[in-house]
């Protein structure tokens, strides 16, 4: 009889101590995965997410603001004021003239005027070529007028653009929309007695001895044609 107590004893001893094994065996079967998506799930309800920057977006609005800036400098340039007495549009050889360029520049922007004719013109006045077309008096821009007018008196043969008139036979400037009709009146003239180039001018082709084969392919017939087979 004492010996089933003690093995009783044992038992209500024992019952314990099975239960925590047991509970510490199923814990330790639940994945880890299972308990960390629980957690994260709780950082998500307390965290918000920040939306991610990328560079090229950093980039597009780093531009955006530079072109903006030189926009408004731009801007701050032209209104900015010049005096009473500062021209902001020049007239000179039926073409306006920015007052804001420089005098090179401003009579260079003028048809059959480039670079060098301008600063031929203002060495023979005597004007600096940095000023600003605006600055200058109306006497100034008279005497420049004039001097434009006559220019093909005045400058070298070199630096004529009409040697060898048709008419007069005589070197001439031209200068504006005589540059245009001069040229119109001249194709016509080859149009007319027939000339190799003149019926180049007629069919649209090119006149100065360039390719045709590969460029200037132009209309709807485009593509190589492929000689058919004679049959045998």
């Amino acid at each position: 009889m004492e010996d089933k107590s003690k093995n009783t004893e044992m038992n209500s001893d024992d019952s314990p101590t099975e239960n925590k094994e047991e509970n510490e065996i199923e814990q330790s079967s639940i994945p880890k995965e299972k308990v960390e998506e629980k957690k994260d799930t709780t950082k998500d309800t307390n965290e918000v997410k920040e939306p991610e920057i990328k560079k090229t977006d950093v980039k597009e609005s780093q531009t955006e603001k530079k072109k903006d800036a030189k926009k408004s400098d731009e801007k701050t340039k032209k209104k900015a004021d010049r005096g009473k007495d500062f021209k902001y549009i020049v007239r000179l050889s039926n073409t306006d003239v920015d007052g804001e360029k420089k005098i090179v520049y401003g009579l260079a922007s003028i048809k059959g005027i480039g670079v060098h004719m301008a600063t031929l013109i203002l060495y023979e006045l005597g004007i600096d070529r940095n000023v600003k077309i605006g600055d200058l008096t109306d006497s100034q821009i008279e005497k420049i007028q004039g001097i434009i007018d006559g220019v093909s008196s005045k400058a070298p043969r070199w630096m004529l653009n009409h040697r060898k008139d048709l008419e007069t036979g005589e070197d001439i400037h031209l200068i504006g929309s005589d540059i245009d009709m001069r040229l119109r009146d001249e194709i016509n003239i080859l149009k007319k007695i027939r000339s190799y180039r003149g019926i180049r001018h007629e069919r649209g082709l090119r006149v100065r001895g360039q390719r045709t084969r590969a460029n200037n392919r132009r209309g709807l017939a485009l593509g190589v044609s492929k000689k058919r087979e004679i049959k045998k």
